[in-house]
């Protein structure tokens, strides 16, 4: 199958998924790289194993690709897994740290966020996918896809939980020059192969997503890359 802008690489199942994004992390972290995280149970997995690789994040500063309009603590929040799962896990922190303020409500929090993301330069940018094909916070078919001036946008959940988020924006998520998908599980096939193994669709979002000037990664284990490997 043709694959469309991004090199995929397979993992024999979500466990060894989570290690290739690991050592990714590490890599970034001792290279002072600002990275954006996503959420989710692989990367939670992922953050942890990268925390134990390395535990000097010293160099690095973070950032959320997305997040919902909770508090931190929230059990929603992606900003309390990777704090959960990484942050607390570490000898040393990140010099920076730039969650969303989701408390604030989704308007001032995308507004906060789009002026923090001012001349700000991303390094690695982390994405999930969704079975229905969304990444980040963009949804099928949203006016957000459309977004080219701002930075992060405020957008509604299409699916559970039924809160408000904020979003980075395809121009500063495709802006990185180094762009990975984690994507793992049998449930994530079709969506995987429409994202993948197809041309850009606002259909399915995270077809629209793919490094600028670099390079645009997939790690998915067997189950989820299936599909494109017929």
């Amino acid at each position: 199958m043709t694959l469309y802008g991004v090199e995929l690489v397979v993992a024999d199942d979500p466990g060894q998924a989570a290690s290739i994004l690991a050592d990714t992390l590490v890599e970034a972290a001792l290279a002072g790289h600002a990275i954006a995280l996503t959420g989710g149970h692989s990367p939670g997995r992922a953050y942890q194993l990268a925390a134990e690789r390395e535990p000097d994040w010293s160099k690095a500063s973070l950032w959320w690709g997305d997040d919902r309009c909770v508090p931190p603590d929230d059990e929603r929040s992606n900003y309390r897994l990777a704090r959960e799962n990484l942050l607390d896990r570490l000898e040393a922190q990140p010099a920076e740290t730039h969650r969303i303020r989701g408390e604030l409500g989704a308007e001032a929090a995308a507004d906060e966020y789009d002026a923090l993301l001012r001349d700000v330069r991303l390094d690695l940018v982390l994405l999930g996918l969704g079975a229905d094909g969304h990444t980040a916070s963009l949804f099928p078919d949203m006016p957000a896809l459309a977004e080219r001036e701002r930075r992060a946008v405020p957008t509604e959940a299409k699916l559970e939980p039924f809160v408000d988020r904020v979003t980075m924006t395809i121009p500063v998520l495709a802006s990185a020059p180094e762009v990975v998908f984690i994507v793992t599980g049998a449930d994530k096939a079709d969506a995987a192969e429409r994202a993948f193994g197809r041309p850009p669709d606002t259909a399915t979002p995270a077809s629209l997503v793919r490094s600028n000037a670099g390079t645009t990664r997939v790690v998915a284990d067997r189950a989820a890359a299936a599909k494109l490997l017929d």
